[in-house]
């Protein structure tokens, strides 16, 4: 199965991406089992969380990631501090 990416885009590409469209999801500091029923590509704008696989990969993401979740990826959110993020699927 792909992995987790993300990279570190700057204003322009953003905006060509059209995140100002996508739809948005705020959560406290929790941790909880999620799995990508699709592809799912999100931006975010604040806080901090750390993902783990199935396969056991950690990933942390924070502000100013842009993350692409492959389609079937099972794993575990903990999130440090309070995400607020935009995402798309497909």
């Amino acid at each position: 199965m792909s992995k987790i990416t993300k990279e570190k885009p700057d204003k322009a590409a953003l905006e060509k991406l059209g995140i100002d469209r996508w739809s948005s999801w705020e959560c406290p500091p929790s941790t909880f089992p999620w799995e990508y029923d699709d592809r799912e590509t999100a931006y975010v704008f604040e806080g901090r969380v750390t993902i783990e696989t199935e396969d056991g990969d950690k990933v942390r993401i924070e502000p100013g990631d842009l993350v692409t979740f492959p389609k079937g990826m099972k794993c575990t959110w903990t999130v440090h501090e309070k995400i607020r993020k935009v995402y798309r699927f497909g």
